[in-house]
């Protein structure tokens, strides 16, 4: 089979995470590689794990840049990026994802047998090219329709072990698959912008009802996921970056990471007093390289 070729996957057969979906469709089309079946219990660190990226199609000045660096924070991991293939913010994450040789899959609003236009259909031509996959659970020959997104943002969510929205207004497809994302009891994810800005309003209202997670540093978004790096970037390539780590930093991380801690734990078995401890963990979290959600539990993970 080549990737031209289209082929029809039943329920059972489905890839990732989207034969436990609430709301699977009973079968649906594909062209190109997709990865088996896995369940909510799969190891992140041997097995793939499909990670929704998606927003606005009219996105801010810095979309291009916050895309690239939320998708190159995954590099070293299992992960799929996965998407709508839609102008703005869906196709900036799948052209980050080649760009950082990160598998990616589209999922469409519209039979694979149709023409994609414009830049999307080159777009979708890269992602084969590249070993990636495109998704749909229409008929070949359907063209895309309003009244078909919503199932497309069901299986984007279905596909999915967490979504992170990335930059979106009030109202929009990302929203839908936000809460396609809830109903399979799946993580979400939220980027906050500007208090003012259309287009981070719909993020800002996730986060300001507790709904999503916050994503403050586009780079904590691996630590935040909890996924293992296989090979983590380097202590050398973060202060080529511009991230100098104290000597003490380096070495006190090297000792937790991959491991979740307490702040008491943390204390205890490094033997340094709070201060001490605070300083190192705000480095950590400036890089990128330690996440908590409420000062109390710490993940580690990333550079070696």
């Amino acid at each position: 089979m080549n990737s031209t070729d289209i082929y029809r996957i039943e329920a059972g057969d489905f890839p990732l995470l989207l034969g436990s979906s609430t709301h699977k469709p009973e079968f649906i089309y594909a062209r190109g590689t997709l990865p088996p079946p896995t369940s909510p219990e799969s190891d992140a660190s041997k097995t793939p794990v499909g990670i929704a990226m998606v927003g606005t199609r009219r996105p801010g000045n810095n979309a291009r840049e916050l895309c690239k660096r939320l998708v190159f924070s995954l590099k070293g991991t299992h992960a799929i990026v996965i998407s709508g293939l839609a102008q703005g913010i869906d196709s900036l994450c799948h052209e980050a994802a080649l760009e950082a040789g990160i598998p990616t899959i589209a999922v469409l609003a519209q039979g694979l047998g149709t023409r994609i236009e414009g830049s999307r259909g080159d777009l979708a031509k890269r992602i084969l090219d590249a070993g990636g996959a495109l998704v749909s659970q229409f008929e070949p020959d359907v063209v895309a329709y309003k009244s078909n997104f919503p199932s497309r943002n069901r299986i984007i969510a279905g596909l999915s072990r967490a979504t992170v929205i990335v930059q979106s207004k009030k109202k929009g497809g990302a929203l839908l698959t936000a809460e396609f994302a809830r109903k399979n009891s799946r993580e979400l994810f939220a980027v906050p912008g500007d208090f003012d800005s259309e287009v981070a309003s719909g993020a800002n209202d996730l986060l300001d009802r507790g709904i999503a997670k916050p994503i403050f540093r586009p780079e904590s978004l691996c630590t935040a996921l909890g996924l293992p790096k296989s090979g983590g970037i380097s202590f050398e390539e973060l202060s080529l970056a511009g991230c100098n780590l104290s000597d003490d930093t380096k070495k006190f991380f090297l000792k937790v990471n991959g491991f979740r801690k307490t702040f008491s734990e943390l204390q205890s078995e490094s033997g340094l007093d709070v201060n001490q401890l605070l300083t190192i963990l705000t480095e950590l979290e400036m890089a990128g390289l330690a996440y908590t959600e409420d000062n109390f539990s710490f993940h580690f993970n990333g550079a070696t």
